[in-house]
């Protein structure tokens, strides 16, 4: 059977998607094509359970041209967004789709009516594949790292050598990050070798949390109690792609991270998670799978969730779900 998955809406879908991937190719042995944005591709293109990918870039109906020629029969839609429909449509194969908890969410954020199903985004994923025989292997979350993208140990500092932890400080809200004096913090507490992972827009702050750790710094600009100060810290926000940072988080001892790519990549690798959590909940199904995880989170506050995505700032202006978050926890020497 040939068979076209389709995923436009994040990398973080797809990563929570890949045991789909996995289940159709190694135990159905479907030929498996995958259609999702030109700028995710890199991503996934060393999956060795995919035959074909198919990017979008700038025409969508070539693409559904494109795909309607390679005559599939079958159409698996993970995202049901107005595109992808629209595709499927073109396709002109027989469909399965994946229904969103669009109703349930609405309720929880506007409401507080907790109705949302006890269940993993990624066993949601699995659930609606079930009629063509797709069942859970246990295996967890994929993400593989061309040859090209793999980080060698020498690129890190000489102290980092012997262990670290990555610190992922980047996410696509603000509502879902730290703010900076807590993520020095967290750094402080924390008191191992540290890598800092982010993209260009973390870099401000990453270079203000390595100032902080810097001998002779002044730490009471940032209006921070006195702290031990003795982490270590290699900040390589904006300094590596994806999968380079993939490779970098492959490699470490520990990954605290916001709720963003990176912690499902750090899923994928089996890693011990130090999961970090804002405006939005664990509870609508997004939280690592597969793996050993610790929650921080600021339980029982009305306006929590203020949103199922995030907000650039706190609408209630005092942001308690970040600033009220206690950091328990202790990293084995």
């Amino acid at each position: 059977m040939k068979v076209l998955v389709v995923q436009f809406s994040s990398l973080s879908n797809i990563v929570l998607a890949s045991p789909v991937v996995r289940i159709l190719k190694s135990e159905l042995e479907y030929t498996l094509h995958f259609a999702t944005r030109k700028e995710l591709i890199n991503s996934i293109e060393a999956s060795p359970y995919l035959d074909k990918i198919h990017p979008f870039e700038n025409s969508f109906k070539q693409l559904r041209r494109d795909l309607k020629k390679e005559k599939f029969d079958l159409v698996i839609d993970l995202d049901n967004s107005f595109k992808t429909r629209q595709l499927r449509k073109g396709v002109g194969a027989k469909t399965i789709t994946f229904k969103k908890n669009h109703f349930r969410t609405w309720l929880m954020v506007n409401f507080k009516i907790d109705l949302l199903p006890n269940v993993h985004l990624t066993e949601r994923y699995i659930k609606v594949l079930e009629p063509i025989g797709v069942k859970m292997d246990n295996l967890g979350l994929d993400f593989f790292i061309p040859e090209k993208d793999e980080v060698e140990s020498d690129w890190l500092p000489k102290t980092h050598h012997d262990g670290y932890a990555v610190f992922a400080i980047g996410a696509e809200y603000g509502t879902r990050k730290l703010p900076l004096n807590r993520m020095i913090e967290l750094c402080d507490r924390i008191n191992k070798p540290i890598v800092l992972l982010g993209n260009k827009e973390d870099i401000e702050t990453a270079l203000q949390i390595e100032k902080f750790f810097q001998r002779g710094s002044v730490q009471e600009e940032l209006e921070i109690e006195e702290l031990n100060k003795k982490s270590i810290i290699f900040n390589a926000c904006g300094k590596f792609s994806v999968n380079q940072s993939a490779s970098i988080i492959s490699k470490s001892n520990w990954v605290f991270t916001h709720e963003s790519i990176m912690m499902y990549i750090a899923a994928a690798f089996k890693k011990p998670i130090y999961s970090i959590w804002g405006n939005t909940l664990p509870s609508f199904g997004r939280y690592p799978y597969r793996t050993q995880f610790t929650i921080f989170e600021k339980k029982d506050l009305s306006c929590r969730p203020c949103s199922s995505k995030g907000f650039e700032k706190c609408p209630k202006r005092h942001f308690k779900c970040m600033n009220e978050s206690v950091f328990d926890f202790y990293l084995p020497d």
